[in-house]
């Protein structure tokens, strides 16, 4: 009785450590997923910013090229 009690204790004890080296594979490939990921993460949000820079740049042309034309017009009336 005592022979199958200690063999079933060991070969259970075998399976846990079979099983944590089954997770070490697991969470080695989850580490790969979660890298993956957070380079697609960082991809988007240069994107992102980038497209406000395009934004903000083009906005900041169009309002000085505006208060340029209006100095010409000022600087034109003064003359005429």
């Amino acid at each position: 009785m005592k022979k199958t009690l200690i063999a079933f204790m060991i070969s259970g004890l075998a399976g846990f450590a079979a099983y944590g080296q089954d997770g070490a594979k697991s969470d080695a490939k989850q580490a790969g997923s979660d890298i993956k990921q957070a380079g697609k993460d960082t991809g988007h949000a240069a994107k992102s910013a980038g497209k406000s820079v395009k934004k903000g740049t083009k906005k900041a042309v169009h309002k000085t090229a505006k208060a340029t034309e209006k100095g010409a017009d000022k600087v034109k009336e003064k003359t005429q």
